[in-house]
C-alpha cells in the first residue's frame, strides 16, 4: 500500500487524509484528522463471490472507542458492546451513500469499519468517516470507481454554514447531511425547523457545490488496480425460453392493483416455471432463473409508468391512496391512534412520564438527557411474514429516528410543557412508507394525548423512475414502486415548511429540476394528508388523560435545594410520602412535581412554595406548635422554619406555665418581631392578636 499524507480544505477547515501508516493488510484504509478527531476507516472484500444471492453484501460498522473522548465506558462492563443507536445511524448513512456507486453485479462480501481513535469535542467525525470510507474504497483494488464526499449543512442566524461545529450545531435550524459524487447527490438526511422548500434546495446546492471540491481532490490519490467485475453470462436459449412465457404474465401481474392478489399471482408463474427450466436445464441455479424474472417484471413496471403513464394500483402520480384517520383507539394509554394510508397501517401510542423518565444517553462527547423518544417496530406480520423478534433492526431504528426528526421541532418548549414524552410506534400493516405513516399517526397521538403541539405534522414518499431525459416523479409510494424506481425521498413537514426529509439515490443525473419537482409535489401531498388528518382532530385535546400523570414546575433559590433535600433526603422523602407525589430535582433550582392526584400535587407545591419564602420581620404567619419549652415554645411557621415564642410572648396576661397557653400541635397565629444576625427567629403571639 503506498504511503501519501494530503489535505483538502473545506469550509476554512482542513481535512488531513493519511494512508499506508497503519492498517497494512486490509485491502484500503486510511485516516482522516479535522481538528484533532481522527478516525480510521478500512475497506476489505473476498475475492470470490458469494453464490446464488441477488443483492451486494455490504456491511458498514461505524464504532466510537471511548478512549478517543478520555472516558472509560460507563455501565457494569468496562469495554464497548452492542454499537449505540447513534452509531448505527452513522453506519447507515455510510451504506446509503456508498451502495448505489458499486457495480450492479458485485456480489463479493464487503466490511467497512470506521472507528473513531481520537475526538476533540468540536469537529464532527461523521463527515470524517464518509470521507475516510470513500478514500479507502477509492485507493483500493475494490471496484469502486467514483470517489463521494458529504458535508454538514446548518442554518445559523439566517445564513447557511457547511461543516457546523458541534457547539454550532445546537443553535442551527437545520442539520442536513449530503453524501454525492462530483456530478450527482447519493443520500440526504435532514431535521429542520420547518424550513420552506427553497431553502432546502438552496442548501442542497451549497452541499453540491462543496462535494464536488472534496472529489475532485480525491482524484489525485493513487489507487491500486481495480478488481474486474464482468456481468454474469445467462444462457441465451434460457433466457429465451423464460421471456416467451413470463413477458406476458409481467404485464398482466404488474397491472394488479392489489398486494397480496398481485404477488400471489407472480409467485406462482414463478414456482412453476421455475420447477419445469429446472428440470430442462438442471446445470442452471434457481438464483439464476429467479434473476431473470425479476428484471422481466421489473421492466416492464417501468414501462408501464413511463410509456402508458399509469401506475400499477391505477392511480394518477399525484394521488395519495386512501387514508383513515382515528385517535383515542386504547383506552388506557396516554395518546394513542391508528394511521391507515392505503395497505400501510401504524398503531402510535403517547406515554407521558415525569422528568426521571428521561433516558441518559452517554454519548461519546458528553451524557445527557435525552426527554424525546420514538420507537418504531416493524414485525413481520405487518407484510405476511413469519419472523423472530430478537433485538431491534438498523432499519428500525432508522426509521424511528426519521420520524423522530420530523416530531421534535413541533413540541413545546420544555419550559412550557415538562412531561417526558414517549411515542411508539407498531407498524401492523405494510406496503410503502411506513416511517411516514409513523410521523402522521405519532402527530394524532400527540393531539390525542393533549399536547400542546405548535402544528400537526405529516409526511409522504416520493419516487421517480428515469430513463434517460424521460422521468416520471410519484407522489406517495408503495412497496413495489420503492423497490423499482429510481429514488426513494421522503418529506415530512406542516403547513408551515418541512421539519424531516430523507433521500437515497440509485442513479446518478439527479437534476434541480428533479429535486425542485419532488418537493413541489411532497408539499401538495403533505397538505393534503394534513387535510384529511385535521378532519379527524384539529387542535390538542383541552386535559391531558386521567391515566397520565399531572405536574407541575416551579423554581426555587439554589441555596434552598439542600435544605428541601433535607439529611439524606429525609425532607423530600416526606414530602413525597405525604401527598403521594414523585419530585425530580434540578441543579437550577427546577423542580418537577408528579402524581397522579392534582389535590397531592397541588399540596407539595404549595409546601415547596412556602420553603423557598423567607421570614419577614412585621409579617403575621399561621403557625404549628411544634415544641414545648420552660422558658417558651417552638412554632414552624413555613415549612423547615421554626422561632421561639418566649413565654414572655405568649399572651398578654402574666404566663407562669408554657402549658397553660399552648400544646404541641397547636395552630397559633404568629407575628415576626425580630430576626437575629444567627438568622434565629422570635415570634409573638400576643402582638399578632
Amino acid at each position: 500500500m503506498e504511503y501519501f499524507k494530503k489535505e483538502v480544505e473545506v469550509a476554512g477547515k482542513k481535512f488531513i487524509v493519511e494512508s499506508g501508516k497503519v492498517a497494512k493488510q486490509a485491502g484500503g484504509s486510511c485516516t482522516v484528522r479535522i481538528g484533532e478527531t481522527i478516525v480510521l476507516v478500512t475497506a476489505v472484500s473476498l475475492k470470490e463471490p458469494r453464490i446464488g444471492i441477488d443483492f451486494m453484501p455490504l456491511t458498514v460498522d461505524y464504532r466510537e472507542r471511548t478512549y478517543a473522548a478520555g472516558k472509560i465506558p460507563g455501565g457494569f462492563f468496562k469495554r464497548e458492546s452492542r454499537p449505540r443507536d447513534g452509531e448505527i445511524l452513522v453506519s447507515r448513512l455510510i451504506d446509503r451513500s456508498i451502495r448505489p456507486l458499486f457495480p450492479e453485479y458485485y456480489r463479493n462480501d464487503i466490511q467497512i469499519s470506521a472507528i473513531v481513535l481520537s475526538h476533540d469535542g468540536e469537529n464532527d467525525s461523521e463527515m470524517a468517516a464518509i470521507l475516510g470510507t470513500s478514500v479507502a474504497l477509492y485507493t483500493s483494488d475494490l471496484p469502486f470507481t467514483t470517489p463521494i464526499a458529504s458535508v454538514r449543512v446548518g442554518k445559523i442566524n439566517g445564513q447557511f454554514v457547511v461543516n457546523p461545529l458541534i457547539a454550532e450545531q445546537k443553535l442551527s435550524d437545520l442539520d442536513l447531511v449530503v453524501s454525492g459524487t462530483e456530478e450527482a447527490l447519493t443520500m440526504v438526511e435532514a431535521g429542520a425547523r420547518e424550513l420552506s422548500e427553497a431553502e432546502i434546495l438552496e442548501a442542497l446546492n451549497l452541499a453540491g457545490e462543496t462535494i464536488k471540491g472534496i472529489c475532485l481532490f480525491q482524484k489525485t490519490l493513487p489507487t491500486k488496480i481495480k478488481v474486474a467485475v464482468e456481468q454474469p453470462q445467462r444462457n441465451s436459449l434460457l433466457k429465451a425460453d423464460i421471456e416467451a412465457e413470463a413477458v406476458s404474465k409481467a404485464e398482466t401481474s404488474v397491472v394488479i392493483k392489489e398486494k397480496c392478489e398481485r404477488e400471489f399471482f407472480w409467485d406462482s408463474f414463478k414456482k412453476d416455471i421455475l420447477s419445469r427450466l429446472l428440470e430442462k436445464y438442471p446445470e442452471e441455479l434457481p438464483s439464476t432463473i429467479n434473476a431473470i424474472l425479476e428484471d422481466i417484471f421489473y421492466k416492464k413496471a417501468r414501462e408501464l409508468v413511463l410509456n402508458k403513464k399509469i401506475r400499477t394500483d391505477g392511480r394518477g402520480f399525484e394521488e395519495i391512496r386512501p387514508i383513515t384517520c382515528e385517535v383515542g383507539v386504547l383506552p388506557r394509554v396516554h395518546g394513542s391512534s391508528l394511521f391507515t394510508r392505503g395497505q400501510t397501517q401504524a398503531l402510535v401510542a403517547v406515554t407521558l412520564g415525569t422528568p426521571g423518565d428521561m433516558q441518559i444517553m452517554d454519548e461519546l462527547i458528553c451524557e445527557y438527557k435525552e426527554r424525546f423518544m420514538l420507537h418504531y417496530n416493524f414485525p413481520g406480520f405487518a407484510t405476511g411474514e413469519p419472523k423472530s423478534e430478537r433485538s431491534v433492526s438498523r432499519r428500525e431504528i432508522g426509521h424511528g429516528n426519521l420520524a423522530k426528526k420530523a416530531l421534535r421541532h413541533i413540541l413545546p418548549d420544555e419550559k412550557d410543557f415538562g412531561y417526558t414524552i414517549r411515542i411508539v410506534s407498531d407498524i401492523l400493516e405494510s406496503n410503502g412508507s411506513s416511517s411516514m405513516a409513523s410521523v402522521c399517526g405519532g402527530s394524532l397521538a400527540l393531539f390525542n394525548a393533549g399536547v400542546p403541539m405548535k402544528s400537526s405534522c405529516a409526511g409522504v414518499a416520493m419516487g421517480l423512475v428515469k430513463e434517460g431525459d424521460s422521468y416520471v416523479v410519484l407522489t406517495d409510494i408503495t412497496g413495489m414502486e420503492d423497490h423499482l424506481g429510481d429514488m426513494d425521498f421522503k418529506v415530512a413537514g406542516t403547513r408551515k415548511g418541512i421539519t424531516a426529509l430523507q433521500m437515497d439515490i440509485k442513479i446518478l443525473g439527479l437534476t434541480t429540476e428533479i429535486m425542485a419537482q419532488a418537493l413541489e409535489q411532497a408539499r401538495r401531498g403533505r397538505f393534503f394528508i394534513l387535510d384529511e388528518m385535521e378532519e379527524t382532530v384539529l387542535v390538542p385535546k383541552n386535559d391531558l388523560s386521567s391515566y397520565a400523570p399531572r405536574m407541575v414546575t416551579l423554581t426555587i433559590p439554589q441555596n434552598k435545594i439542600g435544605e428541601l433535600i433535607g439529611p439524606g433526603g429525609k425532607n423530600v422523602r416526606k414530602i413525597q410520602e405525604d401527598n403521594n407525589v414523585k419530585i425530580d430535582i434540578e441543579e437550577t433550582g427546577k423542580i418537577f412535581i408528579s402524581g397522579i392526584e392534582s389535590d397531592g400535587v397541588k399540596s407539595a407545591k404549595e409546601y415547596i412554595e412556602c420553603l423557598a419564602v423567607e421570614a419577614e420581620v412585621g409579617e403575621v404567619y399561621k403557625g404549628r406548635i411544634t415544641k414545648i419549652m420552660a422558658f417558651g415554645a417552638f412554632a414552624e411557621i413555613l415549612p423547615g422554619k421554626e422561632g421561639l415564642i418566649h413565654i414572655s410572648q405568649l399572651s398578654n396576661q402574666h404566663t407562669k406555665r408554657v402549658e397553660d397557653v399552648v400544646k404541641e400541635g397547636d395552630e397559633v397565629k404568629v407575628k415576626v418581631i425580630e430576626i437575629d444576625k444567627q438568622g434565629r427567629i422570635n415570634l409573638s403571639i400576643k402582638a399578632a392578636s
